[in-house]
């Protein structure tokens, strides 16, 4: 069992109806990126503007946004070309986001993300951006909100300074009720936390066109100039939670798995190592949970590397407190130095865990939740 030969890039589905601010929140992204670079792959027609560049009508079109990000316009028929084209090494992206046609079926790009041959990607979540203002007008239009909702993995609240406190919760409870599991995150101009799409890419200088500034510096100098707007996002933590695990005794694979099946809902993205002891000795367990998916990819330990099990959740609503007592409970009984835990029992045991790793010349193993998407 090896993981895969190069690393995998997440791929983030961003829908919502027109108006919603999805490409409000998609410059957002770029703007506050630290050092990640994004591909961006706009599936729509017409001219649209991302930061100061514009994509004008031309589906099949790849634009440099000059900071070390992409953007092509496509559409849905040519994904998986383009898809090709950003996975490239020599493009070093570290993420990719499609941002959806205003009147799109993301469910339709998510079923063709997950039933893609690409070895390069994987799948990063769908997000669905809900106008607060014009939610309820919304749903009368195109009823088919309720059938976005429920199969979303994150829902970002939109424009929410445009109602009052009451509405806010309102609303929040309706859209919480109508996407089920998935976290719903508020927000004013699509201002959320980058750390919930992508993980901070930080590079040295010279990788970032040293010396010149990028549209990511001259937007950030641009709102600290504005009165009123201080650029600073550190607030935008206050939106989720994030809590980290850690654990020097081996888990039990059937109780991980278990603990897995049955996450909270709020609960958004798990990331980190899992170390199943007796269940493979030869392998850590990079843990990548996205909504309703769920990857594991092994990785040989490194000569004298500490064997820790290292998770961060991430996510709204949750109790911190039942998680990290609930990981706990997943802990192997002790350490089995010796190997004298029974062979078979033990390999019934990772059975679920090895459910969920890609081999690297398998079809993609869909989940059925995800797959239902």
């Amino acid at each position: 069992m090896t993981p895969p030969r190069t690393p995998q890039i997440p791929v983030v589905v961003l829908a919502g109806f027109l108006g919603s601010g999805k490409t409000t929140l998609l410059n957002h992204l770029l703007r506050n990126r630290a050092g990640t670079r994004i591909g961006v792959i706009v599936n729509d027609f017409g001219a649209i503007e991302i930061d100061a560049m514009t994509v004008s009508g031309q589906v099949g079109s790849t634009v440099s946004l000059g900071n070390g990000c992409l953007c092509c316009a496509v559409d849905a028929s040519e994904l998986d070309t383009f898809l090709e084209t950003l996975t490239r090494p020599a493009a070093r992206l570290d993420v990719i986001v499609i941002e959806a046609s205003g009147l799109a079926e993301p469910q339709e790009l998510v079923r063709m993300l997950l039933a893609s041959d690409n070895p390069h990607i994987l799948y990063g979540g769908l997000v669905e951006v809900v106008d607060a203002a014009e939610f309820d007008s919304t749903r009368k239009r195109h009823p088919e909100v309720d059938r976005h909702l429920a199969v979303a993995d994150l829902v970002v609240l939109n424009k929410t300074d445009r109602v009052g406190e009451a509405e806010r919760e309102r609303l929040r409870a309706t859209v919480a009720e109508l996407s089920g599991p998935a976290a719903v995150i508020s927000a004013v101009h699509g201002r959320i936390d980058p750390e919930l799409f992508f993980d901070p890419a930080l590079r040295p200088d010279h990788e970032e066109m040293a010396g010149q500034l990028t549209f990511e510096d001259l937007l950030r100098e641009e709102e600290e100039g504005c009165e009123g707007h201080d650029g600073h996002d550190d607030h935008l933590h206050a939106a989720y939670e994030s809590v980290d695990f850690t654990s020097d005794i081996a888990l039990d694979p059937r109780r991980f798995m278990a603990f897995l099946d049955s996450r909270p809902d709020g609960l958004y993205r798990i990331k980190g190592f899992a170390d199943f002891g007796a269940g493979d000795r030869d392998n850590t367990y990079a843990l990548h949970a996205v909504g309703r998916f769920l990857r594991f990819v092994p990785r040989p330990w490194a000569r004298g590397e500490q064997r820790l099990t290292q998770l961060v959740m991430i996510g709204a609503g949750i109790d911190a407190e039942a998680l990290l007592a609930g990981l706990t409970a997943c802990r192997a009984d002790g350490p089995d130095p010796d190997g004298s835990a029974d062979a078979a029992a033990v390999e019934r045991a990772m059975w679920g865990v090895l459910r969920y790793v890609q081999q690297e010349a398998d079809p993609v193993d869909v989940p059925e939740a995800a797959a239902e998407a």
